[in-house]
């Protein structure tokens, strides 16, 4: 019996279908005579008609689609050329979709307005952050996740009864805005974030249907206010807004979480140059001297001068980043680095740099100190004056305005404009911390500006970036940019500029030393390590005047002097006498001893011992002097 051709698609699909449509019409006419058993089969038929048609269109479905991808990769072609082309563009037209589908997705997305394109801030969930370390490893900021409480409005039976329920466990709830939300209807909406495991239990014990909790990250700061005003805060959503938090924010964070990329475990800590422990012990010595001399603030930091990190900064008062507060509250203000202050005598050490640079000036030069030095109506004079004619070093030990007055003025207003802006006073200083100011400059600037910046009076900076000036006057003569942010003496040498001859540096390190053995640093001696400094006493100004009885006193400390490894900085604002300062309230009677003990505290920490034998200033600077001249 000869073969039949096989039935193409659409007659199998034709057959199955007047099979069917028979079946029922001949169900039709039969129900009235067969009763119940006939509908029985006919539903029976009816499925089996369907299972068929069903089957058919599978296997029709399968054939064209293979039909379809066999003729387009060339597979049904025998040509091996011509199939390798057709697989070619079969590839490329895939690659081609995928591509479009990726670009309509980044139009999509620009054209979005983003803040559309995010949950509102109440709705939104807290991000991931990174662990903050200190430069031990010690973790001083880290995300744990914590419970949050939430609703879906549309799912709550009762919302008057729901918030009698929560009051119960929440009862400093906002009742007015939570009564909005649970009655807007709304799929998802927040009533508290961060709240207890155990007000989770008892608010699961209620059994409220529509309330739910969702585990989110909640930053803390183990340490509580001790690096408050370096590692900043982050808001409800665990955002940075101040601080390195914000830094961090900066440096692409932000974008991660837009993009759905970071998440706990692809990020890497961010290691600190702060040590935790010398921030206690600056913190624990700054808060003592402000409550011994009643000063309305304290501020300190500690430096390497060699690198620019940042050990230790802290400002009093200060704050806990675990609690919420009020931004603009004072103890939120990092006075270090945004406030900006006129430096006192601390400043004249950049005078000294400036003149002995010169080339011009040399440590036998002197310079005559009798009587007041007048502008007009203006008169400039010393504290303690010497009246007679001092020498460099001698000026720099009884810190006199009038003999660094008229130092400076020998080389000449433009000259020590150029100086300052060398060493990074008339711009405002850049670190990884957001919060910084700009200095307060002279619009005009003459003889009677710079007699007064010679000695620290009528040019503000921000104590951080005249701290970076002094750094350079004992590591050598490098600018180095300050950081919060670990580094190597490599890296260092990389971002240093050099603004002082080698030499300069060694005579400014002679002064520092000479200062504590004989002037008025000798009260933060400390011994075995060999501290040199200089003392800052300014008036503040009060109503467009300076006030003699408000002061802010500083004292900026280097140790060893014979190989210069950190820098000490403590500032004292309105510090008060005292009858252990016999009625004294400048700087070498409150900032200076503060200072010293500071230094003692920190040097063991930072693995420097005691010395013995240790040399004096001029031992020190006649061995630079031949380290030189090889």
């Amino acid at each position: 019996m000869a073969s039949q051709p096989p039935l193409s698609f659409a007659q199998t699909l034709g057959r199955a279908l007047a099979s069917g449509a028979a079946r029922v019409l001949r169900a039709a006419g039969q129900i009235g005579g067969w009763g119940a058993y006939r509908l029985a089969r006919l539903a029976r038929s009816t499925a089996v008609g369907l299972f068929g048609l069903a089957r058919v269109l599978g296997r029709g479905a399968y054939a064209g689609t293979r039909f379809f991808l066999r003729g387009l990769a060339g597979l049904d072609r025998g040509d091996p050329a011509t199939v390798a082309r057709s697989r070619l563009k079969l590839m490329a037209g895939a690659f081609c979709l995928v591509f479009l589908a990726i670009a309509g997705q980044l139009v999509h997305l620009g054209l979005t307005d983003p803040k559309q394109s995010r949950r509102g801030g109440s709705d939104a969930l807290a991000s991931a952050r990174p662990d903050i370390l200190d430069r031990n490893g010690d973790v001083v900021a880290i995300d744990v996740k914590s419970p949050s409480l939430f609703a879906e409005p549309r799912r709550l039976i009762d919302p008057d009864e729901a918030l009698e329920g929560l009051l119960k466990v929440l009862p400093d709830l906002n009742v007015r805005e939570v009564r909005t939300r649970l009655n807007s209807g709304r799929g998802f909406a927040w009533l508290r974030r961060e709240i207890t495991p155990a007000q989770q239990r008892a608010i699961f014990r209620l059994g409220l249907p529509g309330i739910g909790f969702i585990r989110e990250n909640r930053r803390v700061y183990p340490d509580g206010p001790i690096l408050s005003h370096v590692i900043g805060g982050v808001n409800v959503d665990n955002q940075g807004i101040a601080g390195l938090e914000k830094y961090i924010d900066k440096g692409g964070l932000a974008d991660l979480h837009l993009a759905g990329f970071a998440t706990d475990r692809q990020q890497e800590p961010v290691a600190l140059s702060m040590d935790v422990r010398v921030q206690h012990a600056v913190r624990d010595e700054l808060a003592a001297a402000k409550a011994k001399f009643s000063a309305l603030h304290a501020m300190g930091l500690v430096t390497d001068v060699t690198t620019g990190e940042i050990i230790a900064m802290v400002s009093l008062p200060d704050y806990d980043p675990n609690q919420s507060g009020d931004p603009t509250d004072q103890a939120y203000l990092n006075r270090l680095t945004t406030g900006v202050y006129e430096m006192g005598s601390t400043f004249k050490a950049l005078s000294f740099a400036m003149a002995l640079d010169s080339g011009r000036i040399g440590l036998n030069s002197s310079f005559d100190a009798r009587g007041a030095m007048s502008f007009g109506r203006f008169k400039i004079s010393d504290y303690h004056a010497e009246n007679r004619v001092l020498s460099v070093p001698e000026i720099f030990l009884v810190s006199s305005n009038v003999g660094t007055a008229k130092m400076v003025l020998s080389l000449g207003v433009e000259a020590h404009k150029a100086f300052l802006k060398k060493m990074g006073q008339l711009d405002r200083l850049v670190t990884e911390l957001p919060e910084s100011s700009m200095p307060i400059v002279p619009k005009r600037w003459g003889e009677v500006n710079s007699a007064t910046i010679a000695f620290g009076h009528g040019l503000s900076v921000a104590p951080l970036q005249a701290v970076m000036a002094v750094n350079s006057m004992v590591n050598g003569g490098y600018l180095i940019p300050p950081t919060f942010l670990k580094r190597d003496e490599d890296e260092a040498r990389k971002v240093a500029t050099r603004v002082l001859k080698p030499e300069t540096s060694d005579k400014m390190r002679y002064l520092f030393r000479l200062n504590a053995e004989k002037g008025t640093a000798g009260k933060a001696e400390v011994p075995g390590y060999l501290v040199g400094g200089k003392t800052g006493t300014a008036e503040k100004v009060v109503n467009g005047r300076y006030a003699k009885n408000k002061l802010l006193t500083s004292f900026t400390a280097v140790f060893p002097m014979d190989k210069p490894k950190y820098l000490v900085l403590v500032m004292l604002d309105e510090p008060k006498p005292t009858a252990e300062t016999h009625g004294y309230a400048t700087s070498g009677w409150n900032a200076a001893p503060t200072a010293g003990k500071i230094v003692e505290r920190i040097a063991p920490m930072l693995g420097l011992s005691p010395r013995q034998n240790l040399p004096n200033a001029e031992q020190i600077l006649r061995a630079s002097q031949r380290v030189g001249m090889r």
